[in-house]
């Protein structure tokens, strides 16, 4: 059975979720009532040689409101995504033959108070591996049975909890890059909330890739910005042949205003660029806006009338 976790809105972020494995939690912290774990760094991009050796390394910590040493195991895992970007550590085909090639040290032990440990990890890479990705998750996890309780030193708790080291591996040669932007949507009337703009990119290729996704924010009579996330652009890592949504927004929008607004999404060379003039206007404001124009044409209106009605009286005592 796949063991589904929520949808993640960031590939460069921690993974969190719950693993009907036994995982209580997966990601760069990992907490349960008196056990909190840390780990770092959560995830790497690297690039493997055909026949070659690669060595890594990741660390553990337990230091953080801990009174107690905790047992744990290491384990290597397949990572996979479905095209709803829904993440399993189960399947075993495909872009997920790197499982085989990694070897832990120290597979299991304890973990004292206030300590960190350094784990390392030899990636053996074939002679024949594929060119393109290859996607493994090395898990350590806190032993909820202690293996032998707290005789042995350990802290018990009552599920285990669980951190992964996410490894996104591009193995060299001939490998092909591509992308498509499939779609944008940049609203041009906002009545409430942040000025935003939303995109989807699907990597066509054979190995992961960058997105990235800038948003830039002029007032309506002027060149200067108000806002742009140019030097720190949001960002996303898509996998192979899998489909990628993005949200990019102003979080700090003024409650009304007239702006042009600049949506740039790039990915494997590709680049789409969509500009709209878009207006931030509470529905509450609308209304009175609505209220005001009515209010006005329908005052021109009796006026009209009237002064017409002045006229022909006058006309008809002539």
């Amino acid at each position: 059975m796949r063991l589904k976790l929520n949808k993640i809105v960031r590939w460069a972020a921690a993974i969190i979720g719950v693993l009907s494995l036994g995982f209580a939690q997966l990601s760069g912290m990992a907490y349960a009532d008196n056990v909190a774990l840390s780990m770092s760094p959560p995830n790497e991009v690297i690039l493997l040689t055909p026949g070659e050796k690669f060595t890594g390394t990741f660390t553990v910590s337990n230091g953080v409101n801990n009174d107690q040493d905790i047992n744990y195991v290491v384990t290597v895992n397949p990572f996979f995504v479905d095209e709803e970007y829904n993440i399993y550590f189960d399947e075993t085909e495909g872009l997920n033959q790197m499982v085989n090639w990694i070897t832990v040290s120290e597979p299991s032990g304890t973990l004292p108070v206030n300590s960190y440990k350094k784990f390392n990890f030899t990636i053996d890479v074939p002679k024949d591996a594929p060119a393109g990705g290859q996607y493994a998750a090395i898990t350590v996890t806190a032993l909820s049975d202690n293996k032998g309780g707290d005789a042995d030193g350990g802290v018990n708790v009552d599920q285990d909890i669980a951190m992964a080291h996410i490894i996104y591996a591009e193995i060299a040669g001939t490998t092909k890059r591509g992308g498509d932007v499939i779609s944008t949507n940049l609203p041009s009337f906002i009545f409430d909330g942040n000025i935003s703009a939303e995109s989807t990119v699907k990597n066509t290729g054979n190995v992961h890739g960058q997105a990235t996704y800038k948003l830039q924010v002029f007032p309506l009579f002027s060149s200067e910005e108000v806002y742009t996330n140019e030097e720190k652009p949001d960002s996303q890592l898509i996998l192979p042949n899998r489909t990628l949504s993005n949200k990019t927004a102003w979080e700090q929008t003024p409650a009304v205003g007239i702006f042009n607004v600049k949506y740039t999404v790039e990915f494997e060379g590709v680049t789409t660029e969509v500009t709209k003039l878009v207006i931030k206007c509470p529905l509450w404001l609308l209304f009175i806006i609505i209220f005001l124009i009515v209010a006005l044409i329908t005052w021109l209106v009796v006026r009209a009338r009237s002064h017409k009605k002045s006229v022909q009286k006058s006309v008809d005592t002539q």
